[in-house]
């Protein structure tokens, strides 16, 4: 029996001037793009949201006064009612600090964990950020890159702990699930990353930001579930925004059991959470857990059919296995062209807008990250106007 949706993934809604980013930087590019043509970078769906959160916060502003509001119990047992359910972790009340996303967190603990000219780890290709704070704050950046293994990526240990081992390294951003990859860490993985943090004094952020986004067969495991002696050497970054598309409304539950560290912290990050937030959060973790199940498997259905597309019509490109997240990694180098080149061929001729991957650092030059939280036909569009395009001498070749 098929399983018919409850709700509308299929109608768009035009963001044209509407203040999104990815749109705004699409019509930058290129000011006489076609209504249809839809940017696919930016991590951020085009789906509709969730009626649940809409017709709740509808109500809310009804009935409320939008003065200065601070989470109350409700948020707080929403939140762990979810992270209990969803990821087998209850959180203690105390270990929450509330910002309005995981980048201000990761600006306010390398300041609190690091003094300038101080290290941070990462593992690019990742999630650019993951630089750019670090360097903004005096800090320098270490890389343990990825290795490719067939269709994704694994950590290279050896060269990872002989990292964390240098006496300037005192802190490590992971991305779990990591973006833009899309690998989904096994448990064994996130062990053996903790204990040699562990054994080196390096601190671990884990953004988990994309954790309720996983695709069928694959698990996502926490760190906050390893041993409790790893659970005070790390901060635990979530958020409902990648889940449930909220973020604009700026809201995100950082967990910190270290009582020295979630103080610091608090005393440093200032504000919180806005009152929208809050509720947006609570009603997207109370209400919209069955959208949640249909919108992956939307999403794994947009990733088979790109997988399936690509292999039968541009074998030239090697799709990496999408294992959680919504943004699929793509390896180009198969066209023959270098990275600026591809990035101008994908823009003005297929009229792609893709987030390159020499942003994500050291492995990602010829690479791109495709968003694949849309509508089917979205793709389909995407897929069709990239073979059209493709140059004809390297389809001759197939």
């Amino acid at each position: 029996m098929v399983k018919v949706n409850k709700y509308d993934f299929e109608t768009l809604v035009n963001r044209k001037n509407t203040g999104s980013g990815k749109w705004d930087r699409m019509y930058g590019a290129n000011p006489n793009i076609g209504d249809n043509i839809v940017p696919l970078s930016v991590a951020d769906m085009e789906f509709r949201t969730a009626p649940g959160i809409v017709e709740n916060l509808k109500k809310y502003l009804d009935e409320s006064i939008l003065g200065y509001t601070s989470p109350t119990d409700d948020y707080y047992n929403s939140v762990i009612r979810w992270m209990e359910r969803r990821h087998g972790f209850s959180p203690k009340r105390e270990w929450f600090v509330e910002v309005p996303g995981v980048i201000p967190a990761l600006r306010h603990l390398v300041a609190v964990l690091t003094e300038p000219g101080d290290s941070v780890l990462i593992t690019p290709p990742v999630y650019f950020p993951f630089s750019s704070v670090p360097v903004s704050q005096g800090r320098k950046v270490v890389e343990s890159e990825l290795v490719v293994r067939g269709n994704t990526y694994d950590i290279d240990f050896d060269d990872f702990e002989a990292k964390a081992r240098r006496e300037d390294v005192k802190l490590f951003i992971l991305c779990s699930p990591h973006n833009p990859v899309g690998r989904v860490w096994e448990k064994w993985e996130l062990e053996k990353i903790c204990k040699i943090c562990y054994e080196n004094d390096v601190y671990i952020i884990s953004d988990e930001i994309h954790f309720d986004l996983i695709m069928p067969g694959y698990r996502h495991t926490s760190i906050a579930t390893l041993d409790d002696k790893y659970l005070d050497n790390c901060a635990i970054c979530t958020a409902p925004s990648k889940t449930f598309n909220l973020a604009g409304m700026q809201a995100a539950n950082i967990f910190i059991a270290n009582r020295d560290v979630r103080e610091r912290v608090t005393e440093v990050k200032g504000g919180g959470v806005n009152v929208l937030g809050i509720k947006a959060c609570e009603f997207a973790y109370n209400h919209c857990e069955e959208w949640l199940e249909q919108v992956i498997q939307v999403i794994d259905g947009n990733r088979k059919y790109v997988e399936s597309f690509i292999a039968k019509s541009i074998p030239q490109v090697k799709v990496f296995e999408l294992q959680g997240t919504y943004l699929m990694w793509l390896d180009f180098n198969g066209l023959g062209m270098d990275y600026k080149e591809l990035e101008v061929f994908l823009q003005n001729s297929a009229q792609l807008f893709l987030n390159q991957g020499y942003v994500f650092g050291n492995g990602g030059h010829g690479f791109v990250r495709m968003n694949i939280a849309c509508p089917r036909w979205v793709i389909e569009d995407a897929m069709d106007r990239l073979l059209r395009h493709y140059p004809e001498d390297t389809q001759d070749c197939t």
